[in-house]
């Protein structure tokens, strides 16, 4: 009897719904890549009938905790911690941690399901977990952060190791943090396990083109879906949100590649230079001064900066939303076609809103969802574990190699997933099904567990 794969993915959609109250952006995580596994289901009816989407929709573990700390002045504070452990049919769990005020379980949720198909997509031996704390670094000192950190680590130390679970950074969490989780993890367990975390130093496990791999990702991926069209970045008027290492490492990779990037952004506004961003002037503001783009604005009269309207306001060729999700609508996609917009990536994750990405799709605008367009980081991670296995340390040059041969055959695994599944160009049919295909087939192999 045929699957009747519509009524089987409305029926899984409405289990989410009624056992995940409340968790609007894992809903609408899990809405997006169930509408694209239709053709799959109907073409591959034995996935169905194992109810591997099913059980693929619910983590395998989750985890929270209280974190306790005490700042500069001797006052406590107590945070959650979350770490959501979603599949380990590929390998150890493997995705970020962020620290940020308002993050809640259905976020860190939604982050763990995008990573399992982004993971998925790298062709590397990696699972797919989240997570962080409502904690902000923020106007904290180092020892305060340090102090965060270590009572973070005294309770998830005991669901980590490098054949359990890798966490990585993420939002807030660099390589201060990222120093000082390991270093309590070291001093819990007794063993310099290098590979429990990346994003490390270069000089004690860390991975070269690491910090850069996120941004650099995008733009590679964003290289790849212009050259189904013949065309190439040379010249294109490239637009980002955000202006963390995401954002400052794609200026770098798409000047470099010949692109005049004109915008990018922050919290407090967004920043506007037609002569092409200054990337010196922009590292030294957001990574050592730690301030505000007005600051590039007061350095640079031909600039301008606003804190009305939006940075997708500015009309260009490319847009890279790289700051957080949902922060593209539909309005801005409006503004964007109406502009001319050729390509958009996302360096964030599901930063374009559902409403937003119809009209993109509507338009014919090439449309790089994240868990394929900034794949390089997780991967880059992985390389890192690769390393630290052997004891070795790559040059950057093989690092940033590895990393961009790894986004081509994304790109190329989208492809071909989106023509064998009837929908040629669709990038969110092409990576869900892409991803999903390499996970259920792991799962099938490994029996109902």
């Amino acid at each position: 009897m045929p699957v009747d794969a519509s009524s089987r993915i409305e029926a899984v959609y409405a289990d989410v719904l009624r056992r995940n109250p409340g968790e609007s952006e894992f809903h609408q995580a899990v809405h997006e890549v169930l509408h694209s596994l239709e053709p799959v289901l109907r073409k591959r009816p034995e996935y169905a009938e194992a109810k591997l989407v099913e059980r693929l929709v619910e983590p395998e573990r989750q985890v929270l905790f209280r974190v306790p700390w005490t700042d500069d002045a001797g006052e406590v504070h107590v945070n959650r911690g979350f770490r959501v452990q979603f599949s380990s049919a590929l390998g150890p769990y493997k995705g970020g941690l962020r620290f940020v005020p308002d993050l809640g379980l259905g976020t860190v949720k939604f982050l763990a399901f995008e990573q399992i198909f982004k993971n998925a997509l790298t062709g590397l031996g990696i699972g797919a977990g989240k997570g962080g704390a409502d904690f902000d670094p923020k106007n904290r000192s180092d020892a305060e952060v340090m102090r965060f950190c270590q009572s973070f680590m005294t309770e998830l130390y005991r669901h980590l190791g490098d054949h359990t679970d890798v966490p990585a950074g993420d939002i807030n969490v660099g390589g201060r943090e990222i120093g000082y989780l390991f270093g309590q993890y070291k001093r819990l367990t007794n063993r310099f396990e290098a590979g429990v975390l990346t994003g490390k130093g270069t000089g004690w496990g860390g991975s070269h083109a690491r910090t850069e791999a996120t941004g650099y990702g995008t733009v590679h991926f964003v290289r790849e879906m212009l050259a189904t069209r013949g065309e190439d970045l040379a010249g294109r008027r490239v637009v980002l949100s955000g202006s963390g290492n995401v954002s400052l490492f794609a200026i770098e990779k798409a000047q470099e590649l010949g692109a005049q990037v004109i915008a990018c952004s922050d919290s407090s506004g967004y920043l506007v230079d037609e002569d092409g961003l200054d990337l010196d002037l922009l590292k030294e503001i957001k990574l050592e001064r730690r301030s505000r783009l007005d600051t590039y604005a007061e350095a640079r009269t031909a600039a301008r900066f606003s804190t009305r309207g939006s940075v997708y306001d500015v009309a260009c060729d490319i847009a890279l939303p790289c700051a957080t999700q949902n922060e593209l609508t539909e309005q801005h996609a409006v503004v964007l076609v109406k502009n001319g917009v050729k390509a958009i990536a996302e360096g964030a994750n599901m930063p374009c809103t559902p409403y937003a990405v119809e009209v993109l799709r509507e338009a014919g605008v090439l449309y790089g969802p994240g868990k394929a367009a900034n794949a390089g980081g997780v991967a880059t991670s992985a390389l890192e574990m690769q390393q630290n296995a052997a004891r070795d340390s790559w040059p950057f040059e093989q690092a940033e190699g590895r990393l961009a041969a790894v986004m081509r055959d994304i790109h190329t695994q989208c492809v071909a997933a989106a023509e064998e599944f009837g929908t040629p160009d669709d990038y969110v049919l092409g990576a869900n099904a892409a991803g999903f295909l390499r996970v259920a087939d792991a799962m099938r192999d490994q029996g109902v567990v």
